[in-house]
């Protein structure tokens, strides 16, 4: 019965959409404050019989209710129980209640939060949202039920994919959901604002709240999802250019685009129709990377491989959402008044300098993306874009922009000194100059490309921590003066700080164990010993195991420098009983901010193993740098400016004598 339940729950869900679809937009068009009252409750309802849904569906899974199909086809009984618990989105009907948990929740968030919202854009807001989640949630049940039942059940599941039976499951999906998903509000904050005509300062600085949360998720998602490929697939690379990949990726870089905007708009009510295409676009390449993942188009360890119906049903939902909201931005756009004028050299101007690289650059990675499946549709050719194309197009374009970073936030809005601003760089030039002439020595000066890009990294390190330390030490009065001003210093202006100075560790973290890693594939026998960047790896031999849903090979290394152990190190090859299918589980150390990295090939004869082995420098930089940029992200969420919106009090005092509050 609490399957039943579950399913009734999602169908009073759906009815409860369509009603929060269409009453919200009828009270704002009439004016009615008790019909647009209705709409936060409806949010609230919604979100509760979702979570009801999920609910039910997470206890099939943990009791092992071989009754539902879709338990049957992604589950165990011998499975640990926090395996059987992430396998309920660990395949497509699942996670697509996820989706729908998690939209829900960010609509009765909406409704809950935003109590300096105007009652009409809120009412808006949440219709908007009421109409993306009757689509999924009319998704969900026709095409992807997870709770259907067989008869007779079977004693025993299939379980679950065993590359996704790892803790990395119980992290990432949600993660990059919160980011994808959240994103949906700045779209029903930007279809609000489009219909009710309300695009000023105001609605920006109500939007980027929302933004920062998402982008923050997502960034910590894409993190997540490149360092659980790193370990769990046994190839060592961290990001291979995947169209699953991207289709993550794309958003995050039209969020980071967003966020600019945003701020350009707030603070001179400029770029309205920029920012609030950017608002649509950003959800909508998350929408495209739904229809990615779920529409059995792609071949991907990331996708869900399901029937062309599906794909038809989310196309369906794509090109109503897309093409819907680019209408009413076409209709509308041209109403929406100019705001600030800026001259080039300005806060501003580099904002926009930083969009025009950041959409140029989504929008390669879209095409490179995408043209291979329209030419396997349209002339049937089966072609490969990989990491070449996009190193020889993305990387490029974003070098100029990463070479601006520093210089934004040094720069005055409305207009700037770029003579001055680029004098208070001279250090942090000096510093990152040093930095390429160290790395080309090391290198004997073989690594020019290798020690530019080492060199960009620590200009944008040195230039995010350059800008707090201007601004407490440029009045002067000593040290305590300074200590105060440090202080005072906005979390809005930290937030800043911090998110390029991760973006710097990333890049570096990336130069590094792209350009110096180590590499060696041998075959070892026990007693073999290897050289790798100083270290020297010992194979001291195999060991076989029994666990409930699979058998192990466990290879033990130890990792010795200067005749000392460091550490040991335990890859495995496993086997999937069940699913008759095989894994490599890497063992990693780190040393420092580098790791040395270990998996198994083949077997061979008399306990020899395939084996291949790196040292990567600084690679923790990579997913360390995320976790700092989204360290910024909720600094400046934490910004108590960003979060009542405009002060009711500062917009009573600039109205105009005798004029009527409205």
């Amino acid at each position: 019965m609490i399957a039943e339940a579950g399913h009734f729950a999602l169908v009073l869900a759906l009815a409860l959409a369509l009603v929060q679809s269409v009453v919200p937009v009828w009270g704002a068009r009439t004016g009615n404050d008790r019909v647009m009252a209705m709409a936060p409750v409806i949010a609230g309802v919604l979100f509760v019989l979702v979570a009801l849904a999920f609910a039910a569906l997470v206890s099939a899974y943990v009791r092992s209710d071989f009754s539902l199909l879709n338990v049957v086809q992604n589950s165990h009984s011998e499975k640990p129980l926090l395996f059987r618990i992430t396998g309920v989105w660990g395949n497509h009907e699942g996670s697509m209640l996820l989706w729908v948990l998690i939209l829900t929740l960010f609509g009765a968030l909406v409704a809950a939060g935003g109590r300096d919202l105007p009652a009409d854009m809120k009412a808006l807001a949440l219709a908007a949202q009421g109409w993306i989640s009757a689509a999924f949630l009319a998704f969900i049940l026709a095409t992807s039920d997870p709770f259907v039942r067989i008869d007779p059940a079977p004693m025993e599941g299939q379980d679950l994919n065993p590359v996704l039976q790892d803790i990395g499951l119980a992290v990432h999906p949600p993660l990059l959901y919160l980011g994808y998903v959240g994103l949906s509000v700045a779209f029903s904050f930007a279809v609000a604002a489009l219909l009710g005509g309300r695009v000023d300062a105001a609605w920006a600085r109500r939007l980027r709240p929302w933004v920062l949360m998402a982008w923050s998720f997502l960034t910590l998602g894409i993190a997540m999802g490149s360092y659980w490929a790193y370990y769990e697939l046994g190839w060592g690379g961290w990001w291979f250019w995947d169209p699953v990949e991207n289709a993550s990726f794309m958003p995050w870089l039209a969020a980071t685009a967003l966020l600019h905007s945003a701020a350009v708009m707030e603070k001179r009510a400029a770029l309205k129709v920029w920012t609030v295409l950017l608002a649509i676009l950003a959800f909508s390449l998350s929408l495209l990377g739904t229809f990615l993942v779920r529409s059995g188009v792609l071949t991907s360890v990331h996708a869900f491989a399901t029937d062309p119906g599906r794909g038809l049903f989310i196309l369906a939902i794509l090109a109503g959402f897309i093409g819907g909201s680019l209408t009413l931005f076409a209709w509308r756009a041209p109403q929406l008044a100019p705001g600030g004028l800026f001259a080039p050299i300005s806060r501003e101007g580099a904002l926009v300098f930083n969009n025009l690289i950041l959409t140029t650059a989504c929008a390669t990675v879209l095409v490179g993306t995408l043209y291979p499946l329209a030419l396997d549709v349209l002339a049937g050719t089966k072609i490969t874009v990989g990491a070449p194309f996009f190193n020889l197009t993305f990387v490029p374009l974003m070098v100029p922009a990463l070479l601006a970073v520093p210089f934004g936030p040094f720069l005055s809005w409305k207009r700037a000194d770029l003579a001055a601003v680029a004098e208070r760089l001279i250090v942090v030039a000096a510093i990152a100059l040093a930095a390429v002439a160290v790395t080309l020595w090391w290198s004997g000066g073989s690594g020019i490309l290798a020690a530019l890009a080492l060199g960009l990294g620590i200009w944008l390190v040195a230039g995010a921590v350059a800008e707090p330390v201007w601004r407490v030490t440029r009045g002067g009065g000593g040290a305590g003066a300074a200590l105060r001003r440090l202080a005072g210093l906005p979390l809005s202006a930290w937030g800043t700080a911090f998110g390029h100075l991760g973006l710097g560790l990333t890049v570096i973290g990336i130069a590094a164990a792209t350009a110096f890693q180590s590499e060696k594939i041998v075959l070892m026998k026990p007693g073999d010993s290897l050289g790798l960047a100083g270290y020297t790896l010992v194979y001291e031999g195999a060991q076989a195991a029994r666990a409930p849903t699979y058998t192990v090979s466990t290879a033990r290394f130890a990792l010795m420098k200067d005749g000392a152990r460091l550490a040991t190190l335990r890859p495995e090859k496993r086997f999937y009983t069940v699913r008759q299918m095989p894994t490599t589980e890497s063992a990693i150390t780190t040393r420092g901010l580098s790791q040395v990295y270990v998996s198994l090939g083949d077997p061979g004869p008399e306990g020899a193993f395939a084996v291949h082995a790196f040292y990567k420098p600084l690679v923790t930089l990579i997913w360390l740098g995320a976790v700092v940029m989204a360290f910024g992200g909720v600094c400046s969420l934490a910004d108590r400016r960003l979060r009542i919106g405009v002060p009711r009090a500062a917009s009573a005092r600039r109205r105009a004598p005798g004029e009527a509050a409205g």
